[in-house]
């Protein structure tokens, strides 16, 4: 009888790798440090208010997202945006002003002035850069369409994706179809008119367009619906101390409650945190692994700030997706989502929900404050952005020290150690969010993907299913 495929880590990729391959009638065993499944992934119901601790949606950019919510028997518990959520807000002035949807709107706009208008309408002229060199993404913004484009736009996306830095985030690696629209047609507009034919043709879509949904009960429901369906096979509580190579499978060391046991697996997927795989002790007679360049990787600390309001006390409509701040505009938020517009269900009748996001590499310092005094910070900038005043009803932050993971320039040499290691060590593999993309949707393709590989592997070895 075939040993189980062991799963270090129940975040969204673990999970849907451990269901995929429970689904392919591969045995697995999916072991999580904490007491809980999900990672980033947490909503919490009090009060008539629901608080997405984490990611706030699902973008369906892939039909394997839409399979794994068939496949997990959540249609019926799915829940579209509002239509009216694809409006999204620039801060610039001092108040959130609606980005352009149309090319039209955008020659219309105040956003931007004639001048990063004309730098924007002259980017398929601009020269293709061929030389090798890995850019930034500011300096390959600035490059294609100009400075004020790149800081009063391009900063604020990326505070909001990555809560990362446009000067150390490498173009390439963080958005590697950008880069490839320049390599490929030579033009991101040109680009991003041809490419569009072959997403359609693969059956993706691009994240600008991406239906967004949730659950009834917020995203949570995702990782608890995979979790039910593993059952025992999920161990709570469960770290993994030490890995071992035998001849033929993995020998991993398990504390539990205080006791350690060991058990023997065909194959290890890890699927943790970049930076807790250098205190993963892996012995192997065939190589040496070290994982020590892992703890460069860097993952600077965010808070999500949930917010209710009476919705007499918002001067703002809010509804949309929410508003997006660039650094220039001095304000201490990165940006804030209009959660109780994007979903029904939110916020009590008569209320609403903001979330807000504070820290990232523009204000790191600020994410590990107290929470008085984070609510306070958040609560003077919403009163300068959105018009709020007045108490809230309802508070909630969850802090994560170590929040995403930054794929700055070199960020490529993380990514070929891994590839290294699972080339020169048979069944051992790596997924989650800093391998294959941040958002949530990449780490359930990632997930998915690495289900189809672990058992392709394992079938071809000819070991036994029975």
């Amino acid at each position: 009888m075939m040993k189980p495929v062991a799963i270090l880590g129940a975040g969204i990729a673990g999970l849907t790798t451990a269901f995929y391959l429970k689904r392919a009638g591969i045995p697995v065993t999916l072991y999580e440090a904490s007491g809980r499944v999900g990672g980033a992934i947490q909503s919490i119901r009090k009060d008539g208010y629901l608080a997405e601790c984490g990611p706030n949606t699902i973008l369906e950019t892939s039909p394997r997202i839409t399979n794994l919510i068939r496949d997990a028997g959540l249609q019926s518990r799915r829940v579209e945006s509002d239509p009216r959520a694809g409006a999204r807000y620039l801060v610039r002035y001092g108040r959130p002003m609606k980005m352009p949807e149309s090319p039209i709107g955008f020659l219309g706009t105040r956003l931007f002035s004639w001048k990063a208008k004309l730098a924007v309408l002259r980017e398929p002229f601009v020269p293709a850069r061929r030389d090798g060199v890995e850019e930034s993404v500011g300096d390959f913004v600035a490059r294609r369409l100009g400075r004020e484009f790149l800081d009063h736009a391009i900063d604020a996306m990326v505070g909001g994706v990555y809560a990362g830095d446009p000067a150390r985030l490498s173009v390439s690696q963080a958005f590697p179809k950008l880069a490839a629209l320049e390599d490929r047609y030579g033009s991101l507009i040109k680009g991003s008119l041809l490419g569009g034919r072959e997403r359609r043709k693969r059956g993706d879509v691009a994240k600008d367009r991406a239906p967004k949904f949730s659950f009834d009960e917020g995203l949570q429901v995702l990782p608890d619906a995979l979790a039910q369906y593993l059952g025992d096979d999920v161990c709570l509580k469960s770290a993994v101390t030490g890995i071992l190579k035998l001849d033929d499978s993995w020998k991993l060391s398990v504390r539990m409650n205080g006791d350690v046991f060991s058990a023997e697996h065909s194959a290890v997927v890890y699927a943790g945190t970049a930076y807790n795989l250098t205190d993963l002790k892996v012995e192997s007679a065939a190589v040496k692994l070290d994982f020590s360049l892992f703890s460069e990787i860097r993952y600077p600390p965010v808070v999500s700030v949930v917010l209710g309001f009476r919705r007499e006390d918002v001067d703002h409509l809010c509804q949309g997706f929410g508003a997006l701040i660039p650094k220039v505009e001095d304000f201490k938020i990165l940006g804030t989502i209009f959660s109780s517009s994007l979903f029904v269900h939110r916020a009590p009748e008569g209320h609403l929900t903001l979330t807000s996001y504070l820290g990232g590499e523009r204000y790191p310092e600020l994410a590990l404050l107290p929470p008085e005094e984070i609510y306070k910070l958040v609560e003077h900038d919403l009163k300068r952005l959105l018009g709020v005043k007045g108490a809230p009803t309802f508070r909630h932050c969850a802090v994560y020290p170590k929040a995403i993971p930054q794929y700055n320039l070199g960020y490529g040499r993380y990514r070929r150690m891994m590839d290294e290691i699972e080339a020169t060590v048979p069944q051992f593999y790596f997924t989650g969010n800093y391998r294959e993309g941040i958002s949530l949707s990449d780490s359930i393709i990632s997930g998915c993907k690495m289900a189809e590989r672990v058992e392709k592997s394992l079938r071809s070895s000819h070991l036994s299913f029975s």
